[in-house]
């Protein structure tokens, strides 16, 4: 238990194509969705997979794994009441409660690395299951 706090505490490094990957689905709107995973040997946040643009939201759903955390973005594009169209973009921390400690704790410590580099984030989501990050759970936080 003393090896993983004394590794979350010292932060993870973020890969160059984190940040690229999120600047092409904002600006460029080249995909959907980011996931993050957190390479434990290497010691980086990397992308584990890039939603492609006619992916939705179920499609990030289901990348995410049963048994291990990840970081999401995804690019929501709604219509607002007054009829305009918008996006909004959320921040997910996946932490399912299968998951190990040693991998909650990482992920927990080293979210605000990864988190201060995605400027333009407009809402962030924890979920420990589906239903806490579910679509509907989405819309309503867009509103």
């Amino acid at each position: 238990m003393a090896m993983a706090f004394k590794m979350a505490t010292e932060g993870m490094r973020v890969k160059q194509e984190c940040l690229s990957s999120f600047m092409e689905m904002k600006w460029k709107k080249l995909s959907r969705y980011v996931v993050y995973k957190i390479d434990e040997k290497s010691r980086e946040v990397m992308v584990d997979k890039v939603g492609r643009p006619g992916e939705g939201y179920e499609g990030l759903a289901a990348s995410l794994p049963n048994d291990d955390c990840r970081y999401a973005v995804f690019d929501f594009d709604f219509l607002s009441v007054d009829n305009c169209q918008k996006s909004k973009i959320f921040f997910i921390t996946w932490s399912p409660t299968a998951s190990r400690i040693r991998s909650k704790i990482l992920y927990a410590t080293s979210k605000q690395g990864l988190r201060r580099l995605l400027e333009g984030i407009h809402y962030e989501v924890q979920a420990t299951d589906p239903t806490e990050m579910g679509f509907d759970v989405i819309k309503e936080r867009a509103k």
